[in-house]
């Protein structure tokens, strides 16, 4: 099959090489290509059933197939070939559920992917890829958006094609927490520590149970693992939570001046004792489970949730859980609807790369209108960046700056 490469903007500052094929072939062509995929491991962001595995897809039996579960979103199955290598070809025959926005794409490490085709026009049965260019460890392919109205995505074969190599090593069986969300445990941590390199320039979160200064921007005294604010309700509902559990604490007798100061960027009534208060309360395990009991439930729940419905991946859960962090879940749902405006989440059966970038366009755009939050790099240097490698499941190992620091992490 002939391809002839086009080049189209994709919405959010994104432009692919789009192979469009002028011929499907169904038959391999004459080629002394190697088929190097051929059993080996294979993972997958979902599988329908045990009947489904992603393994099907590498397998040498044309009867069986991967499957992803029903639904509109994201689905991907990638095959570890062992060591890297080129990748010439690659050869993919649709079942009846098809994806009609799809990338095929190689990675070194499984965590940065760099595109080798992507289409917007799959229409299912049997696409030969050839001169693809590729070189990587890992052969995924990405589907984006659905042929179908229901259904998921379903491969019967994936076939990646490469010069002669040396015997490929064993390898184990793939991590199954690849495609979680950050509602797993691994997940989640790796969101607190991306999230504390920006709001504490550290990956270890843990360590500002204590923090607390006034930053200037408009919300009075921000302090803690998640930034509750003086001005903003959440310290206040902090400081409430921990008398409630605890009522003999060193904060309690604040809690009449942080009524009074909510709303504002007033320290009255808390000032001088109060900054040294925390940072005492701060060692207690009381009121260290209290600040990750309240920014569970009024930031990283709720946004999180939401993201799952929008039916984003982990690094889209991440970006919704961020913006939560700083304007709060109603800012965030207001940044979501200007995201709207621009792009169809995968819920609505859109293309989830081109939904993130317009999310983090409106993210950006809202940062730059509050001096104080105007340096947008942990948007653009961290967030923009794991989209731009296509980890949308922040798998590692993870680079990412934020205010010109680097940070390491998986």
């Amino acid at each position: 099959m002939r391809l002839r490469p086009r080049t189209i903007a994709l919405g959010g500052g994104i432009s692919v090489v789009l192979c469009i094929p002028l011929a499907i072939s169904v038959a391999a062509s004459a080629s002394s290509d190697v088929l190097v995929s051929r059993n080996r491991p294979a993972a997958a962001s979902s599988e329908r059933d045990a009947a489904t595995p992603a393994g099907a897809a590498t397998d040498a039996s044309q009867g069986t197939r991967w499957v992803s579960a029903d639904g509109p979103g994201t689905q991907w199955v990638r095959v570890d070939l062992g060591v890297v290598q080129d990748v010439d070809r690659v050869r993919l025959h649709w079942d009846r559920d098809f994806a009609r926005t799809y990338r095929v794409q190689v990675s070194v490490d499984g965590a940065n992917w760099k595109d080798v085709y992507a289409t917007r026009s799959g229409n299912g049965g049997t696409d030969d890829l050839k001169r693809l260019d590729g070189t990587g460890r890992y052969v995924r392919v990405l589907a984006l958006q659905r042929g179908r109205d229901t259904g998921g995505y379903a491969l019967g074969e994936v076939r990646a094609y490469g010069p002669a190599s040396a015997p490929l090593r064993a390898v184990e069986s793939a991590d199954r927490t690849i495609a979680a969300g950050l509602a797993h445990p691994r997940k989640k941590q790796i969101a607190l520590e991306i999230l504390s390199s920006a709001e504490n320039s550290t990956l270890n979160w843990r360590a500002n149970f204590g923090y607390i200064e006034d930053i200037r921007d408009g919300r009075g005294y921000t302090a803690g693992i998640a930034g509750f604010c003086s001005g903003t309700s959440d310290m206040l509902a902090v400081v409430a939570e921990y008398t409630r559990r605890k009522p003999r604490n060193l904060l309690a007798g604040y809690l009449p001046a942080l009524r009074a100061v909510d709303g504002s960027d007033s320290h009255a009534g808390l000032d001088p004792g109060y900054p040294a208060a925390w940072r005492r309360a701060a060692q207690d395990p009381v009121f260290q489970k209290v600040q990750e009991d309240q920014r569970d439930e009024m930031y990283f729940g709720p946004a999180v949730q939401l993201a799952a419905a929008d039916r984003l991946r982990a690094l889209g859960q991440f970006a919704y859980f961020d913006a939560a962090i700083m304007h709060g879940v109603s800012g965030l749902r207001s940044i979501r609807a200007q995201a709207m405006r621009a792009a169809r989440s995968p819920a609505q059966g859109g293309d989830e790369i081109v939904y993130l970038e317009a999310f983090l366009n409106a993210r950006a755009a809202e940062m730059r209108t509050e001096d104080a939050h105007s340096d947008t790099t942990r948007v653009e240097t961290a967030q923009r960046v794991f989209l731009r490698r296509g980890n949308l499941d922040l798998a590692g190992p993870l680079v990412w700056k934020v205010y010109g620091d680097t940070y390491r992490t998986g």
